[in-house]
């Protein structure tokens, strides 16, 4: 019962615009081809937009492990000043 449901409210959508097709105008036609490029379109920049947060996103894990790095660096020469000023008994 339940994928029948399913199924005809799928369906039903499909089929209107398939009537509503047959009696619509070239006025009509060319606003939704238009509607069309401009979804794909958007859909292009919406890919565009991902490709480059991925880009950045991973600009910013390298940038945060060069920065783990020299901060380790950083430290280790620290500890080592620390041991060689320290006096010796």
């Amino acid at each position: 019962m339940q994928f029948n449901k399913r199924t005809l409210m799928a369906l039903v959508p499909v089929i209107a615009l398939g009537a509503c097709t047959t009696t619509l105008d070239e006025k009509d036609r060319a606003l939704i081809t238009s509607a069309s490029q401009n979804a794909e379109q958007a859909k292009m920049m919406a890919q565009q937009a991902l490709d480059a947060a991925k880009a950045a996103q991973a600009s910013a894990a390298q940038a945060a492990a060069d920065a783990k790095a020299a901060n380790e660096k950083a430290d280790r020469m620290f500890q080592r000043s620390l041991r060689k000023t320290a006096p010796t008994s």
